[in-house]
């Protein structure tokens, strides 16, 4: 069964950090591509990040370049996401996903196969 729970989640002050943690099981991460998506309350899903398996390449969104980081570690089938500079408009849940299936289509959530449950960040003074 394939799972994905993430962790890490909190209330940080703007201008901290955090890192976030997606646990994945039921597969590995082998050619296959790994996203962080959030919502904001009241507002519509948005594309955070994608790390690839099988290129060399990471996207992120324009509203995290610079301050966020992706990554992935093999050996403990585990997805991250480090988050430094925060502000107030990165108030979200944060969801890990399985995908997109298709190359650089991020923001087509069809194309996600597999969602963790979500974890709470808030930036707040």
């Amino acid at each position: 069964e394939v799972q994905l729970l993430e962790s890490g989640g909190g209330l940080v002050q703007p201008g901290g950090s955090l890192r976030l943690s997606c646990a994945l099981s039921g597969f590995t991460f082998s050619n296959t591509a790994m996203s962080w998506v959030r919502q904001a309350p009241g507002k519509g899903r948005e594309w955070v990040s994608t790390i690839y398996s099988y290129i060399t390449e990471i996207a992120y969104a324009d509203s995290v370049k610079g301050r966020f980081t992706i990554s992935v570690d093999n050996a403990k089938n585990t997805l991250y996401l480090q988050m430094n500079s925060l502000k107030s408009e990165d108030t979200a849940v944060y969801y890990c996903a399985k995908g997109p299936k298709v190359y650089g289509r991020y923001v087509d959530y069809s194309l996600y196969d597999y969602w963790g449950q979500g974890t709470q960040v808030t930036v707040s003074s």
